[in-house]
């Protein structure tokens, strides 16, 4: 997939990538996604079945966030940011 002209590869289910290394460890922690809406994207991918590993809080003045869990268990960021 391609987001603002960057391409990410993302692998779900393919036996041939090797698995994740167990926390902690160097490397990517998480990767974040930045999202208008993050109410009501939280209850479209929580009626999807989506696990969530932190529930949307306020981060600071103009900053929500939550956590979910990707494919092995890879953490995703949710963000919104509005003005303060």
């Amino acid at each position: 997939m391609t987001l603002g002209g960057l391409d990410l590869f993302i692998s779900a289910s393919d036996s041939r990538v090797a698995a994740p290394p167990l926390s902690p460890y160097n490397g990517i922690d998480h990767f974040g996604l930045a999202v208008q809406g993050l109410d009501a994207a939280v209850a479209e991918l929580k009626a999807k079945g989506v696990k969530f590993t932190m529930e949307p809080k306020q981060a600071r003045p103009g900053v929500r966030i939550c956590f979910i869990e990707g494919p092995q268990n890879i953490a995703i960021e949710l963000l919104e940011r509005t003005p303060a």
